[in-house]
């Protein structure tokens, strides 16, 4: 009897330990669900006319280009069934599209929706602003030039599963090139349908072919989801119920509501980095990634003489930016192509160390070059008026009043006010150049410096400060014509334009980007790229 009771009790046990175990698997499959945060607001989803990290960061989560990226920044199959090798000299490459390979809609995603979204992207009609990138491939700089049509871009859909894309000149970088989210397909008769000026303005008009799809957005909200797209063709890869995110502007917030858990992953900076790096949950990420200062040059601009861009350059003291004002372990730019970007195989030394110049504050030589720049450009018997601009985030605010305390307290006859807007509002001053100094960014999308350096190229759509050299411009021709074929003069020229840059201040580089995360320690398997966005696709809680 006493047996009997010891046996069942014992099966009572394990019994109502399977049954918890169960409960404890199904509550964690329940609870599948991540809260991130986004510093700006979404403003589009259309892929084809924006270039923000917003954007970006909410695309490398719901939709899928020819490949993604893997854990080692390594292009890998997506729509494209394999990793494609060229053909005919390097300048052709034919890509198979997987046939399981669906929208969010349940339409079949097929080679035409990337003819159709990459000819978009470089559709004037489409105000698009990131048509430089398409460089290399067939025709896109007669293009952008003006001089042929969009519609004669190399890249043609041979039948639904066929895709033919063909340059100028062999590309050895193409497959990372085209884990770009500008390089994603379009879902032609959904877009045409909702109307190409609302396509990706909301949750209605937006569809996805990736792991997710977006939900829950107006167009306007700072908070929206992704949730399952049910159509994935790897969707036993994915463990996640839902992404929500969250638009949090201020550090000491994002900290509050990682503590609260209503944040699984806060990106902070400022004091409050400062206060945490000792953290049990904090990582750093660091990222291929450079601040820097865009100088409108345009003439007649204030700062359009050399000199004068290069005094504002040597006041800047950016040891004490990245320490005191943004204490996340950033540190100071001393080149535009941030270190971790890539290695010199000519050399074996990374690319940004090699390149750098000593950047310090040397306020002597800078009044000596500010008062021969005023004189130069015929100023020197007024104020200065220069306008900085920049986004509505408590860390560009920061920066912006720190950069103006530099150059008010440190050169004479100046006068600094500080602009910070949505990004809308910002994109607008700079398109119409009310800006002499705007604060921008550089994240690289692939491991090469030559993603970095093409901003720069006089009439790039990103190049916001209208630099213009003749002799940077026939470096970057040359690199390019050297690509494929001579890797010893490609990387030699690429170091001689990184020069040219800083010889001429082309930009004023500030710091380079080192994220402070703090991390909820269930979430696992995030994939935080060092050049390009992070990509939650695959994460869990764990």
């Amino acid at each position: 009897m006493k047996r009997s009771i010891i046996i069942l009790s014992g099966l009572t046990i394990l019994l109502g330990g399977l049954l918890a175990g169960c409960g404890q698997q199904k509550q964690t499959a329940q609870k599948q669900k991540i809260t991130l945060m986004q510093t700006t607001e979404l403003t589009s989803l259309d892929s084809t006319n924006q270039a923000t990290l917003p954007e970006f960061n909410t695309l490398t989560n719901t939709t899928e280009g020819l490949y993604r990226l893997n854990k080692n920044d390594q292009p890998i199959p997506a729509m494209a069934i394999k990793i494609v090798k060229p053909t005919a000299n390097g300048t052709q490459y034919l890509f198979k599209i997987r046939r399981n390979a669906k929208w969010s809609n349940g339409d079949p995603v097929t080679a035409s929706d990337f003819e159709y979204a990459w000819k978009r992207a470089m559709n004037p009609a489409n105000n698009p602003v990131y048509t430089y990138i398409f460089s290399g491939i067939k025709n896109a700089d007669a293009i952008n030039a003006g001089k042929k049509s969009y519609q004669t871009l190399g890249i043609k859909a041979l039948n639904k599963r066929t895709l033919q894309i063909t340059l100028d000149h062999p590309m050895p970088y193409f497959n990372k090139l085209v884990t770009v989210p500008v390089f994603l397909p379009q879902n032609e008769s959904f877009v045409k349908q909702v109307g190409v000026k609302k396509y990706g303005s909301s949750a209605k008009t937006t569809v996805s072919n990736g792991a997710f799809k977006v939900s829950h957005w107006n167009g306007t909200n700072d908070s929206y989801r992704l949730v399952r797209n049910n159509y994935y063709w790897d969707k036993k890869t994915i463990h996640l119920k839902q992404i929500n995110y969250l638009t949090v502007k201020d550090s000491n917030t994002a900290h509050n509501l990682f503590a609260s858990n209503k944040l699984d992953d806060a990106t902070i900076t400022g004091v409050t980095a400062k206060e945490l790096q000792n953290n049990a949950d904090l990582k750093h990420v660091a990222k291929a990634w450079t601040y820097y200062l865009q100088v409108n040059q345009k003439n007649g601009a204030p700062l359009a003489n050399q000199k004068l861009r290069q005094a504002i350059s040597l006041v800047i003291d950016r040891k004490t930016l990245t320490k005191n004002v943004l204490a996340d372990g950033s540190q100071p730019a001393t080149s535009f192509v941030s270190p971790g970007t890539a290695t010199d195989p000519t050399t074996g030394k990374d690319f940004s160390r090699e390149t750098s110049t000593t950047l310090g504050t040397n306020t002597k030589k800078a009044k000596q070059l500010w008062q021969a720049g005023l004189a130069e450009s015929n100023q020197s018997n007024q104020t200065v008026q220069l306008s900085i601009i920049g986004d509505n985030q408590d860390v560009t605010k920061n920066v912006s009043q720190y950069l103006q305390q530099q150059i008010e307290q440190k050169l004479s006859n100046v006068k600094v006010s500080i602009k910070n807007v949505p990004d809308e509002a910002l994109h607008s001053l700079k398109a119409d150049n009310k800006f002499a100094l705007s604060q921008w960014y550089w994240l690289a999308d692939f491991s090469d410096p030559i993603n970095y350096l093409g901003v720069l190229a006089t009439n790039n759509s990103l190049n916001s400060g209208h630099y213009s050299d003749t002799q940077f411009d026939q470096l970057m021709d040359k690199a390019n014509s050297a690509a494929a074929n001579n890797q010893q003069v490609y990387w030699q020229t690429l170091r001689q334009a990184e020069a040219r840059i800083q010889q001429t201040s082309a930009i004023i580089p500030l710091y380079y980007v080192r994220e402070s995360h703090l991390v909820n320690p269930k979430l696992h398997g995030v994939l935080y790229h060092q050049a390009g966005e992070h990509d939650y696709t695959r994460a869990y809680l764990k």
